[in-house]
């Protein structure tokens, strides 16, 4: 069996996923990746230990397979759920489809927290030693205490993800689980690339203190520390990951 650490990424076809699969796989870690491409290009993940499966984690199917793909590798340490999509159309709150609504909700919140459930009942039958038994990671977003009135499927669909870490934090600190999320802020993604010229203008104006646009990479940095044992005294925690835009001043 392999004894390299085997680490669960979704949404690895870009942007965060990505960022945080090459990261983890060059300190150490065997990665099994999901994305729904059928066929990305994955020529960053080249010398990398990094196996790419093609789903949805929508579907209960695409979960156990994934799942299954990564215990055959070897013990998982660390799951790091990424996977996450905006509504396809931005429409004002009082004209949000049940559609498009249900489409957020199923990747975004149900898929997370059924991956995370599966996930965490594989982690449970590892034997319970000293130090951390496994590591969950959820990349949630400044979307989950940030309204936008035009995108509130996915304001709401952040909000459960936090509450998902909360619980599952609670449930599995006895256990030496850790559990914890990262909220990034402007993330330069292939999510973000549709609304640029309105961040662009938002950054210029002061909205980000750091002045510029996070990079995937930058979340991918807390990503590993919070997998890697660093943060080992930590659960149930925020890391937010936004130049400082949280920051409220007068």
């Amino acid at each position: 069996m392999n004894m390299k650490k085997v680490a669960i990424v979704t949404g690895v076809a870009g942007g965060i996923g990505k960022a945080s699969a090459i990261a983890l796989a060059k300190n150490g870690y065997k990665i099994i990746g999901m994305g729904r491409s059928s066929s990305p290009d994955l020529s960053d993940f080249e010398g990398l230990d990094i196996i790419y499966l093609s789903g949805d984690i929508s579907s209960r199917e695409d979960r156990a397979r994934l799942v299954k793909a990564a215990s055959d590798s070897g013990r998982i340490s660390a799951l790091v759920n990424v996977a996450g999509v905006a509504p396809s159309v931005r429409r004002d709150l009082l004209e949000m489809t049940e559609e498009s609504y249900d489409k957020v909700m199923d990747i975004n919140t149900k898929g997370t927290l059924f991956l995370t459930q599966a996930v965490a009942n594989i982690m449970l039958s590892y034997e319970k030693s000293e130090g951390i038994r496994g590591s969950i990671v959820n990349i949630s977003s400044c979307s989950a205490y940030t309204s936008s009135v035009s995108r509130g499927e996915y304001c709401i669909s952040k909000a459960g993800v936090s509450m998902i870490t909360k619980l599952f934090a609670d449930r599995l600190a006895d256990e030496r689980i850790t559990v914890n999320e990262v909220c990034p802020g402007i993330i330069a993604t292939g999510m973000t690339e549709a609304v640029k010229e309105k961040y662009d203008k938002l950054i210029d104006g002061g909205l980000v203190p750091l002045g510029r646009w996070g990079l995937p990479e930058d979340v991918a940095k807390a990503v590993l520390t919070l997998c890697d044992g660093t943060f080992g005294y930590t659960t149930g925690a925020s890391f937010i990951v936004d130049g400082g835009m949280h920051i409220r001043s007068l």
